[in-house]
């Protein structure tokens, strides 16, 4: 039976990874975003927003899509955009790991990089600033609600059926806040008591796809009130778990995904007992050209 490239989203395995906690009365699962067919997470919010945009006649095959990323959710924009014939411009800051942009570039997106000394920021104020003075529609991923949604829909009921029910915390990075939100919104709704952890990078940290954003770039579509803990991470520590989950587990991950399997870590040798599930958000393969594999 045939699909389509957009029917594999979704769905990802977990992968038991008890054996890297101390506490034998917990169990610790990796859920396994990569295996989405853009290779990350943000397949979810790109499909969902560019749907859910398509059937609110918001855009359609004549409309100049333009969206800032940091890597992922625009590899996913490009790759989702090609499936339904959309043409889009993806911004992000010059010192992206180059897998990245020639991925996009493969999916037939335009790439447009900015300065690497403003970061994301810089790459947010860019494309406002386009939105204004040009015929474009940007999905802005950090206020739009499709984004967490898709969470909502998918990642959050994935986990509560293939845990039996039994998930007692959820752990996640935090960039757009978007996995976080939807997947806190559906698992509060079946059991109040389950643990949502969000991870944030320390001060001093710089760890891709993780943020502790300045107050006047905070995503609009985070709500506090939705998450029970923060754990903070730093960049050894996330670089060094993303290491381990590769050469000891066979998880191939990014940095990110090494700040959260450290948080969820922390958070497990400190329970009584149960079940923890944290996103892994992509793959190791989109970091080759950077140090996170010299060893």
């Amino acid at each position: 039976m045939s699909t389509k490239i957009i029917d594999l989203v979704g769905n990802t395995p977990l992968v038991d990874a008890s054996s890297l906690l101390e506490n034998k009365n917990v169990k610790l699962l990796l859920k396994l975003e990569g295996h989405n067919p853009g290779g990350s997470v943000k397949d979810r919010a790109a499909l969902n927003m560019i749907q859910s945009a398509l059937e609110r006649g918001e855009i359609d095959k004549n409309t100049k899509l333009i969206e800032p990323t940091s890597g992922n959710t625009g590899i996913a924009l490009a790759m989702i955009a090609s499936v339904f014939g959309l043409s889009i411009e993806l911004v992000m800051p010059e010192n992206s790991t180059i897998e990245r942009v020639k991925t996009m570039r493969a999916f037939g997106a335009k790439v447009t990089l900015t300065s690497a000394d403003v970061g994301i920021e810089g790459a947010r104020d860019f494309v406002e600033d386009k939105v204004k003075t040009g015929n474009y529609y940007m999905f802005n991923q950090f206020a739009n609600p499709d984004n967490w949604k898709a969470h909502y829909k998918t990642t959050g009921p994935e986990i509560w059926r293939d845990t039996n029910q039994k998930v007692t915390h959820f752990v996640s990075s935090m960039g757009t806040t978007g996995t976080i939100m939807g997947t806190s919104t559906f698992l509060k709704e079946q059991d109040k008591n389950i643990q949502i952890v969000g991870v944030q990078p320390s001060d001093d940290a710089r760890i891709p796809g993780i943020r502790k954003w300045k107050p006047e770039y905070l995503p609009k579509i985070f709500d506090a009130s939705r998450v029970d803990q923060i754990i903070e991470v730093n960049e050894d520590d996330a670089r060094q778990m993303a290491r381990k989950l590769a050469s000891q587990l066979g998880v191939f991950s990014g940095m990110s995904s090494g700040g959260a399997t450290t948080a969820a870590i922390k958070l497990g040798n400190f329970l009584e007992s149960g079940v923890i599930v944290s996103i892994v958000c992509d793959r190791g393969d989109r970091y080759l050209s950077s140090d996170l594999f010299e060893y």
